[in-house]
């Protein structure tokens, strides 16, 4: 008896188990997803530590997925279980050889006021698809399962990418998963004998004779069962107080009013947002989520700021990337119109707050991923002007990689002012910066070659010209280590992931064995 029960319920009593842990996490990493004041205060906390341990805060995200991961192979394997083993509930509940099987599975139902029974299937005509949907441990998983469907196949990139508004409002499908969950185990479906039976009909010395049970001269009584506590809860409980409490604050922080004190339309269809908000304050390369309820109460969505905190405002460049932002940027254009209301909720932080700690940084932005440094580059250019001595930042390199020319006027204007106060400061090989156009045909590149002697490039109106093409990233580091033999290197990027992949191999490849000499240390911005 004891072997026929652990034998059909181990696998599953480890599989949720193991299948609850990783839900845990998933609370955990569903709060990093969201990145709330936790994450940056912590990274506030450890700014003491060491760099490697800042930095796996900012692979939250990472975190996240791998425990979904884990949660939907778990589920998967969990699943089966529970199929084999009602398999062999409903072969053992039709049994009529007399078996110990089919001995525990005519237990009644009711038997002496109490449920004594172990198999689910209580007649040989119940079917599996009954059970599964009349039973809250057979109906609550279906609906669970059908929410992790939803929230995962929602969740992939392209998705993602091209349909924001049916990732976003899928994953909060997570609200019925973590109930479906809650409440998944109470109804007792998986079983074990009761004390007082186990006290009274060990399976070790009962399980051989079963034949003689209830025997008036036999010392084993039928064994008696009870539904197993519910556990699941136990593992969501205190994420999800934490998840309530963080949502609470973030509302009540969102409803602060945002002032928006200038309204820019940049070439390529990008608004700048310049706003105010009381008792704001930022860090270089933070984020901010934002809100604007007459195109949607529910969605918000991360901006990176491009404002420095020397500023006395904060602004946001937003490029039209789908419908959320196209009706944004529509509604802004509008100049009959009362300006939209925007809500926002934030900052939070992110690795580019680490690039004044590296004796040399490396920045690269492609396209619209430049906001974070333009951030970095404005606040620079107020330590200069007031002459910072605690910069700790000796050389910056910057590459801004574009498809269209257009882009590169979002921020001439502040590239034109850091050419000047470099020069009037004796300080031109400070900041080196490489512009790339990716986008040409061969009338922008006949044109740009005829006016190639001119001081300053025809594209940009900046003295440093632009490249056609994409950067030789093996000829630029093999030139940043050679010039910065014994400098620890922070190669930031906001960018694509193939772009991450070739300067994170580039970073392994170009750093020094000798850890005195020059190290390069890389960082991606992740939303």
């Amino acid at each position: 008896m004891g072997n026929w029960v652990v034998n059909h319920w181990f696998s599953v009593l480890f599989l949720a188990t193991w299948l609850g842990l990783n839900v845990f996490l998933f609370v955990h990493a569903f709060l990093s997803y969201e990145k709330a004041d936790k994450y940056y205060y912590t990274r506030e906390i450890l700014g003491f530590c060491r760099r490697t341990l800042r930095k796996q805060l900012d692979h939250n995200l990472t975190f996240h997925k791998l425990v979904a991961y884990m949660i939907c192979l778990h589920t998967a394997i969990h699943i089966i279980a529970h199929l084999f083993n009602f398999e062999h509930y409903s072969k053992s509940r039709q049994a009529t050889d007399g078996s110990l099987a089919s001995v525990l599975s005519i237990l009644s139902h009711q038997e002496k006021g109490e449920e004594s029974w172990l198999n689910p299937i209580s007649s040989p005509n119940m079917t599996v698809e009954y059970v599964t949907f009349t039973s809250i441990a057979g109906l609550t998983g279906v609906i669970i399962t059908i929410a992790l469907v939803l929230m995962v196949t929602s969740a992939v990139e392209f998705i993602r990418r091209s349909y924001f508004e049916v990732f976003w409002y899928t994953h909060h499908v997570f609200i019925i998963y973590f109930i479906g969950l809650g409440i998944h185990g109470i109804g007792g479906i998986v079983r074990g004998q009761t004390e007082e039976s186990l006290n009274a009909s060990h399976p070790h010395r009962c399980a051989e004779s079963f034949k003689q049970w209830d025997v008036h001269d036999s010392h084993c009584k039928h064994p008696q069962f009870e539904g197993l506590p519910a556990e699941s809860w136990k593992w969501i409980l205190a994420p999800v107080v934490l998840y309530i409490f963080e949502r609470i604050l973030r509302f009540y922080r969102s409803q602060q009013k945002v002032v928006i004190t200038k309204v820019v339309m940049h070439p390529s269809k990008v608004l700048e947002l310049q706003m105010n908000k009381r008792g704001f304050s930022m860090e270089v390369g933070q984020y901010i989520f934002v809100n604007c309820p007459s195109i949607s109460y529910l969605e918000w969505h991360p901006f990176t700021l491009t404002s420095a905190p020397e500023e006395d405002f904060f602004s946001i460049h937003i490029r039209a990337a789908g419908d959320w932002t196209e009706n944004l940027i529509r509604a802004f254009e509008q100049q009959q119109s009362p300006i939209p209301r925007i809500e926002v909720d934030g900052p939070f932080g992110t690795v580019s707050e680490d690039v004044f700690q590296y004796e040399v940084a490396v920045l690269v932005g492609a396209g619209i991923g430049v906001t974070p440094f333009a951030s970095v580059l404005k606040s620079i250019w107020y330590k200069f002007r007031h002459a910072d001595h605690n910069l700790k930042t000796q050389t910056i390199y910057f590459y801004w990689i574009c498809r269209e020319t257009g882009a590169f006027a979002w921020f001439n204007d502040l590239l034109a002012s850091l050419e000047r106060e470099m020069e009037e400061l004796g300080k031109v090989d400070f900041l080196n910066y490489r512009l790339f156009l990716t986008g040409w045909d061969s009338n922008i590149a006949g044109h740009a070659t005829l006016n190639f002697d001119k001081a300053t490039d025809i594209l940009t109106g900046l003295k440093q010209k632009t490249s056609f093409g994409r950067p030789m990233w093996d000829n630029e580091f093999s030139t940043i280590a050679n010039a910065h033999p014994r400098s620890v290197v922070g190669v930031f990027l906001c960018g694509p992931q193939a772009l991450a992949k070739s300067l994170s191999k580039r970073c392994h490849q170009y750093s020094s064995l000798d850890p005195r000499k020059v190290q390069f240390y890389f960082n991606k911005e992740n939303f």
